[in-house]
């Protein structure tokens, strides 16, 4: 439990992993500020004169509250669901912050002893992803050295460890593997090269006096969602259950883990005070037809592919390293099975 409502700054707080982690910290009372792209500050004028009304006893706390919620849901679509979260209305604070903008990173920071550095881009050229991952990066460390912040999570992916072809075939990746630079480049995997370089510059800034810097890599991570739009991982699972989003899938083996293992990981890498360095973030290696037989066997109503195209590497990673710092994963089939109900509750899926 945080003492004395310990400040933290999660970037990217919107998105699949950053709202998970917003709503633990949130749970174990940390005051969040939260970087988002477009908070609604005419809501935040509107929202203060509904407090300031209830202060003089205008109407009732309770209505006050429920007209506070309906505004924001309504005026604030993308960040609805964080306003929703328990504890949000006295402990979360959100900042429109562009990370390439480093004076509106550092407002967001400024006043943190953490900062969970969640916010990444999915790009489809190196355009979209070089600069923003690794200037984004840099603006967020160099930021946290000025507000004196103790340490940074930086999230990274198992992505930056997976793409190493010099890597022994029967050797299991850990920490130690990095994705090669060279090879996503030539292979034009900008989402793995970006990561791969903002991990490994995060890490090389956190080597100066004062600040501290540990990574976490995750794998695929699956799990239910809490905002209103689907991220690029959920939507594997979306397709294999949407006759028409995939004819065919591959049966490559697949490393899988929660979005709740990936937040309560990430937490457990802030609180403890002995770590150092990089972690693997993984639960299960899952191949496409399994995956498609455990969704089946809980949802056996959906159309399902029944083409599954063999090939490709076998690349196998570990989380030993964060286990033994007391980490654990859920069981697969929760995983699924919360991933799918709240697709439906959100109405992507029937």
């Amino acid at each position: 439990m945080a003492l004395g409502k310990e400040r933290v700054c999660v970037t990217g707080a919107g998105g699949f992993v950053g709202s998970w982690v917003v709503k633990l910290l949130l749970s174990k009372d940390y005051f969040v500020h939260g970087t988002v792209r477009e908070p609604s500050y005419y809501l935040l004028y509107v929202l203060l004169s509904i407090s300031e009304i209830a202060k003089i006893g205008l109407c009732s706390n309770s209505i006050c509250a429920k007209i506070i919620l309906f505004i924001l849901t309504l005026g604030d679509e993308k960040n609805a669901h964080l306003y929703k979260l328990e504890k949000a209305s006295e402990n979360l604070k959100l900042f429109k912050a562009d990370l390439l903008d480093y004076n509106s990173v550092y407002s967001a920071i400024v006043g943190c002893s953490g900062v969970f550095h969640v916010a990444s881009p999915v790009p489809s050229t190196i355009v979209e992803v070089i600069e923003p991952a690794v200037k984004g990066t840099l603006n967020v460390l160099k930021a946290s050295v000025e507000a004196k912040v103790k340490r940074v999570v930086f999230v990274s992916s198992g992505a930056a460890v997976a793409f190493n072809p010099s890597w022994p075939k029967d050797r299991v990746m850990d920490e130690t593997c990095w994705s090669d630079k060279e090879y996503c480049r030539t292979t034009k995997n900008w989402y793995s090269f970006a990561k791969t370089e903002a991990e490994s510059e995060a890490l090389e800034y956190g080597k100066r006096p004062g600040l501290n810097v540990v990574s976490i890599c995750p794998t695929f991570i699956f799990g239910p969602i809490l905002q209103s739009t689907l991220n690029a991982s959920s939507m594997i699972l979306v397709k294999l259950l949407k006759e028409e989003g995939c004819e065919s899938v591959d049966n490559r083996l697949r490393m899988i883990v929660d979005v709740r293992d990936v937040a309560e990981a990430s937490v457990l890498l802030y609180e403890k005070p002995e770590v150092e360095g990089r972690y693997i973030c993984t639960a299960y290696g899952c191949r496409g037809q399994e995956l498609v037989d455990k969704l089946k066997s809980i949802y056996p109503n959906y159309i399902y592919p029944t083409n599954f195209t063999e090939g490709g590497e076998e690349i196998v990673l570990t989380s030993a390293k964060l286990q033994n710092l007391g980490w654990s994963y859920r069981p697969l089939e929760e995983t699924l099975f919360d991933s799918i109900e709240s697709y439906k509750k959100a109405g992507i899926l029937d």
